[in-house]
């Protein structure tokens, strides 16, 4: 079996995937890539053909039609036969040293008969010729742990689709769906799988790197509120899946770090609408918080008074100041 099977899901791709597929190509034949093109118009596919005819026992090519970044995970984790799964995006790249110690460490796990859940590891912003390496300092290192072991995580803590790697049949036990043709689907990704994690490993080695400065990326705050209907969609699909694990109430670390989860998703689409400031983006965000009271009045109080997405309620003039400062100080965007 393959360790982990990395899919690359592309959309006219052909400046940087090559980029990406040599750094993955380092896991050699212990690891399987599946190239998702989804409906470019460039000459990634033909990029993509050839890194499959030269390394046919690691590389496989999926040519699709056009059904977003949602649509290629979904398509490439219905292939996967790896042990874990992990998505690359085709502007990214990962480190080469770094992906052999992950490797090793889950060839260790396998010996000792402690196959976890989900992997974890650092991920870098790369920006503009600086780095900023996101850590886990609250996670124990160097042990299989589960919820209860973990330390709270601070704002700007969190689990993105860069640091983790899931156990690819929890994957498809959990029968998670991205929605297609839209943007920002990685958080439902990774969080609606978390209820059902038991085991984790956290390796203190910084993997993944998370290009940021192309113009037209969807992290780009003008684009992000252009797509504030696709962040808006994302939001309340996460309430609708995080609730009623919230309600049952079955591990406390584990709810505490949903809340904070949702607390960020909140915060964002809460803040861009006030950002927007037009009459439009003020019923929507007002829709936005009516709809989590409706759908659950709990989780709303705690969203609402006792998290970050409290403080961006404040009138505008006080919350995007702040939304900026935080901004600065964590290098999103």
């Amino acid at each position: 079996m393959k360790l982990i099977t990395f899919a690359i899901p592309c959309y006219n791709s052909e400046a940087y995937v090559e980029h990406c597929i040599k750094t993955v190509l380092k896991g050699k034949e212990e690891v399987e890539i599946i190239i998702v093109n989804d409906g470019s118009k460039d000459n990634t596919l033909k990029i993509a053909k050839k890194y499959e005819e030269k390394y046919p026992k690691i590389v496989k090519v999926v040519d699709k039609e056009n059904g977003g970044h949602g649509s290629a995970v979904n398509k490439g984790l219905e292939l996967a036969t790896g042990l874990y799964y992990k998505v690359v995006d085709s502007d990214d790249w990962v480190n080469e040293e770094s992906l052999n110690e992950i490797l090793n460490k889950i060839k260790e796990l396998q010996s000792k008969k402690q196959e976890v859940d989900l992997l974890i590891a650092n991920y870098v912003y790369e920006k503009e010729g600086n780095q900023k390496v996101i850590r886990y300092p609250n996670l124990p290192k160097n042990k299989v742990f589960g919820w209860d072991d973990i330390k709270s995580f601070k704002i700007g803590e969190y689990l993105l689709m860069h640091s983790v790697f899931y156990r690819t049949e929890l994957l498809k036990e959990t029968k998670v769906k991205l929605p297609e043709h839209t943007f920002y689907v990685d958080n439902i990704f990774v969080y609606y799988p978390l209820p059902f994690v038991k085991t984790m490993y956290y390796l203190d080695t910084d993997f993944y790197r998370y290009f940021i400065g192309r113009e037209d990326q969807s992290v780009n705050e003008s684009i992000m509120i252009k797509r504030i209907d696709q962040q808006l969609l994302v939001t309340k699909t996460m309430i609708e899946y995080g609730s009623p694990f919230l309600r049952k109430k079955e591990n406390k670390k584990l709810c505490k770090y949903q809340l904070h989860y949702l607390g960020m998703m909140m915060t964002i689409c809460t803040i861009l609408l006030k950002i927007e400031n037009t009459k439009e983006s003020k019923e929507k965000r007002k829709k936005l918080w009516d709809y989590l009271k409706k759908y659950d009045k709990k989780l709303y109080n705690q969203l609402r008074y006792k998290s970050l997405a409290s403080l961006v309620c404040l009138p505008r003039f006080i919350a995007i100041p702040g939304y900026k400062i935080a901004r600065k100080i964590y290098k999103f965007n």
